[in-house]
């Protein structure tokens, strides 16, 4: 299967690393923001093609799909201009930062016939699934998800510590993350969704710090606190409180409630999150079906977005 990779930042550099571990892969055109370093990761992952012009990568021979890695702007437009070239497409987490816009996708990828999935990485992390097959066979109930979104990101860098050519956000982008996997591990959507939020940085124009509280009908209550001002261990932690015992996950950690370790290496055929939701674009793709993450079921979760942002004080 043939493949375009847009992005060469930290997470498309990810999801090359994912590529070279899946069989029948081949990135065919690496697709950049800056020339320099656009040649740079092509030559270190020895893609044959690459360029600054998406339509450019798309139109190599045999292309069958796109993975979308870009700024948060882009990935709407650039997703529809996957599925109207006639390719598969992933984008990364959040698909779009506006509802219409994630509208405006999940209509288009109803049509399409194509596969169009989003990058929910939460779904395919071993310790989430872990909490997820025992929800699916009634051994466990969600009561309350308590999380921890923590960055300090006082300056407009990546995760690799570069600059960014673009602003990250807290709302549309981190707190998608739980918004889908609290949707994702209940079962349902919420029916209560609001927000709080600090004071916007005077450089960055964004909230650094905000607090989100949402509910679905049967009761279970979500608590999401995320920071981009925190000094200290960074990343996202999640306590699930269940009806059958207490979990903490920290990515591919899960621990119950007393600190004892779980064994969660033989849950998948991977503990790396972005390999396991590369092997599910694949092999929807193989199998004609719809992936698991796709955007018709993300869709849900963008409009609890849309609720949070319109409450925000």
């Amino acid at each position: 299967m043939k493949v375009v990779m847009a992005g060469q930042g930290a997470f498309g550099i990810k999801h090359l690393e994912a590529m070279q571990k899946i069989d029948g892969i081949e990135v065919v055109s690496l697709i950049g923001g800056s020339a320099e370093s656009t040649k740079q990761v092509a030559e270190r992952f020895k893609i044959p093609h690459w360029s600054l012009d998406l339509a450019e990568g798309l139109a190599r021979p045999g292309v069958d799909a796109a993975i979308l890695a870009t700024p948060t702007g882009l990935h709407t437009a650039q997703a529809i201009q996957c599925l109207e070239a006639g390719k598969h497409v992933q984008v990364e987490i959040p698909m779009s930062d506006s509802l219409a816009d994630a509208e405006r996708l999940a209509a288009l990828a109803a049509k399409s016939g194509k596969v169009a999935m989003a990058g929910h990485t939460r779904r395919f992390n071993p310790s989430h699934q872990w909490i997820h097959k025992r929800i699916q066979s009634g051994e466990l109930k969600i009561q309350q998800m308590d999380v921890q979104t923590y960055f300090f990101r006082r300056k407009n860098l990546n995760a690799l510590g570069q600059p960014r050519s673009w602003t990250d956000h807290l709302l549309w982008h981190h707190a998608a993350h739980t918004v889908d996997l609290f949707h994702y591990q209940t079962g349902e959507t919420c029916s209560v969704a609001r927000g709080v939020q600090g004071p916007a940085h005077p450089e960055l124009g964004i909230a650094m710090d905000m607090s989100i509280q949402m509910k679905v009908p049967s009761g279970a209550v979500c608590t999401l606190s995320l920071s981009f001002n925190n000094d200290g261990p960074l990343g996202t932690f999640f306590r699930y409180i269940c009806d059958n015992g207490t979990y903490l996950a920290r990515y591919d950690d899960l621990v119950d409630g007393k600190e004892q370790p779980i064994d969660v290496s033989k849950v998948d055929v991977s503990m790396n999150g972005i390999e396991l939701q590369d092997r599910e674009f694949f092999a929807a793709i193989r199998e004609g079906r719809e992936p698991n993450s796709s955007v018709a079921q993300v869709l849900p979760a963008y409009q609890t977005l849309d609720r949070i942002e319109r409450s925000l004080l």
